[in-house]
């Protein structure tokens, strides 16, 4: 095997084991206990050892400790390797036309609160500054462009801390810094900000303590069936 392509397959499996683990993941690894339990290759004690961690798990890595030693682990198929969010979006997934602009001359302009965040948003700072933040934005798209220039002026960019964020753009004479940011969950929003800077500053960056409150709401509805689930067992 060549030794590159080995070094990437033992990367992904680490970053697949490091990868938060949801309820899925705790389930499938309940339902071969549950297995191994009733086909005698778990004492009831160990069973109930094992489920226990089960429960308390936080990432992929730490379930797979407890079914390690049984034949089912090794049976079954292995985890996709992650797959990192693109640098940018696919090609005519995003409209070239804004659903909205944001424009500071000599001025400043502010979009925050609970706003409803379009496909695509142009923010332009020219002697001035606008700040866009989504921390509280209802997401109906689950890609998100920010076109955003800044010509002797500054363009603030603050995004929730479970999206993935990406950057593209530069600075002539200026800063543009856009923070990358990989959500655990697979269908979370991602924001693209592509841009430049002109003798500017063009800034994105997560906003701590800040989570998009819909994909909130279907984690806690994931949380609350796993544990009827194993109530009902």
């Amino acid at each position: 095997m060549d030794l590159q392509k080995q070094a990437r397959q033992q990367d992904a499996g680490q970053r697949v084991a490091e990868l938060r683990a949801s309820d899925a993941d705790r389930d499938r690894i309940a339902d071969l206990l549950r297995e191994a339990l009733a086909e005698g290759r778990l004492t009831a004690d160990e069973h109930a050892e094992r489920v226990e961690g089960v429960l308390g798990a936080k990432t992929v890595g730490e379930l797979e400790v407890f079914i390690r030693d049984l034949p089912a682990a090794h049976d079954r198929q292995a985890p996709p390797a992650y797959t990192p969010v693109p640098p940018r979006p696919a090609a005519g997934a995003i409209p070239a036309e804004a659903d909205a602009n944001v424009v500071a001359v000599f001025s400043s302009a502010v979009r925050r609160g609970r706003w409803r965040a379009g496909r695509r948003l142009h923010a332009y700072a020219v002697f001035g500054s606008v700040e866009i933040d989504l921390s509280e934005a209802i997401f109906e798209y689950q890609q998100v462009v920010i076109k955003a220039v800044s010509v002797f002026g500054n363009v603030e960019i603050r995004v929730p801390e479970n999206v993935s964020l990406r950057g593209t753009g530069g600075g002539v004479l200026g800063n543009f810094e856009v923070d990358t940011l990989d959500s655990v969950e697979s269908d979370a929003p991602v924001v693209y900000v592509d841009g430049w800077a002109v003798l500017g500053n063009v800034e994105a960056r997560p906003k701590r303590g800040k989570l998009v409150a819909d994909i909130l709401d279907r984690v806690q509805r994931k949380v609350d069936k796993g544990l009827r689930k194993h109530l009902d067992r």
